[in-house]
């Protein structure tokens, strides 16, 4: 069997694999990428790109697409269907704490491409797509990974492994890793169109969380099409539930008249909130769907990714690149992006979903007074756009020694 050498490999070219491996290779590690599909997956996933997220791929040079193709979307809106109200934040409030005081919304394989053209474009790089890991190993030097490609399995020896290979994640079940949480009982169902959403509400923002006690939903606006995302009725089937006459149900609530819009996708989806027992073992690292799902309410999921993928890759440039001690780098990556996960990853998604799925039915009132409390407290309102645009939990990360 032939073997290979390289100082990190990472499983997985996502978005997050594809930010670690990057950080890595422009820190001049010899890295090698392993990812299964020939091309990015182009079906509907994330979309939502926050501040931070922003600031990462633009220092890592891999924003290009983001910022030629995404839309900028600098206010995000609450949206109560029943009653009408409507709770604007404007991102340009904490203008002073970021270079890009606004989300971009652009679909996530553009940017992945983006991300994985300049990953080939540096020399300690190989990228390997159309290849996936079958097994891995490791011993008290390294890592071994066995990769199958089109002809044959070849192995690959590493000084660390960075798992990136998502929900199903072969590197954490080969490790045995507990993956504990809940799954929603309930599907979702997710149309994209080209029709103009926009029309049929009043200044509606390219982020919006629509709440209702009998069917909410997140309406976003990506380049050339809207998004909607509905909870399905538990009573129908999957082929009822993509069908012309549920779709022309949905749009016709929304939009108050009967419909029937086109549309360019209808996809169902289930969502999860698991955390990983563990985010690192020996020499091996989990970021991103690998070590973490949660609800899509706020998007927080792929750029928490992200987020694990550049704290992992910080750790290992220390290791190999500045003699740190690689058991207390890795242990410390752990508790640092463990610790968010739960704490904030975790809970804010819960929440924002069970104040989505509730509709404010239970403390209408009490939440729109919270509401009405934020748009009149410019420092609470502050706090809480920090906190949604993630710099909260990267500065609650970074606290953690």
């Amino acid at each position: 069997m032939i073997t290979h050498e390289t100082e990190v490999l990472v499983a997985g070219l996502g978005p997050v694999g594809a930010t670690a491996a990057l950080a890595l290779a422009r820190q001049g590690i010899v890295v090698a990428a392993v990812e299964p599909l020939a091309n990015s997956a182009t079906d509907l996933r994330a979309s939502t790109y926050h501040a931070p997220t922003l600031e990462i791929l633009d220092d890592l040079g891999a924003a290009e697409t983001l910022f030629s193709q995404g839309l900028k979307a600098p206010i995000y809106q609450y949206r109560d269907r029943t009653t009408g109200e409507v709770f604007s934040f404007d991102m340009a409030e904490i203008a002073d704490r970021t270079r890009f005081p606004y989300r971009i919304q652009c679909e996530q394989h553009r940017v992945t491409a983006n991300i994985v053209d300049q990953l080939k474009r540096q020399p300690s790089a190989t990228v390997l797509q159309g290849q996936r890991v079958l097994f891995v190993e490791q011993d008290s030097d390294g890592v071994t990974a066995y990769v199958e490609n089109a002809n044959t399995v070849e192995r690959w020896r590493a000084r660390h492994l960075v798992a990136a290979d998502g929900a199903s994640s072969v590197v954490r079940k080969v490790l045995g890793l507990q993956f504990p949480g809940f799954t929603y009982d309930e599907k979702f169902v997710c149309f994209s169109t080209e029709y103009p959403i926009e029309e049929a509400f009043e200044d509606l923002s390219c982020v919006n969380y629509i709440s209702d006690p009998q069917e909410w939903m997140v309406v976003l606006r990506v380049p050339g099409l809207w998004r909607i995302l509905v909870p399905a009725p538990p009573d129908l089937s999957d082929e009822q539930l993509v069908s012309d006459a549920y779709k022309n149900g949905v749009f016709g609530r929304m939009l108050g008249r009967d419909c029937d819009i086109v549309t360019r996708h209808r996809t169902i989806y289930r969502a999860h909130q698991r955390v990983c027992e563990r985010f690192a073992v020996g020499n091996i690292l989990l970021v991103g769907d690998s070590a973490h799902l949660n609800s899509p309410m706020g998007g927080f999921g792929m750029n928490s990714g992200i987020h694990d993928a550049m704290n992992a890759s910080e750790k290992l440039v220390r290791v190999l690149r500045q003699g740190a001690d690689a058991g207390q780098q890795i242990a410390l990556y752990e508790r640092q992006r463990r610790t968010v996960t739960h704490e904030f990853v975790q809970a804010q998604t819960i929440e924002n979903t069970r104040l989505m799925r509730d509709g404010w039915a239970n403390a209408r009132a009490q939440r729109s007074e919270l509401m009405n409390k934020l748009m009149a407290d410019r420092e609470a309102r502050r706090a809480y756009l920090l906190k949604q645009s993630m710099f909260t939990s990267l500065e609650q990360a970074a606290a953690i020694h």
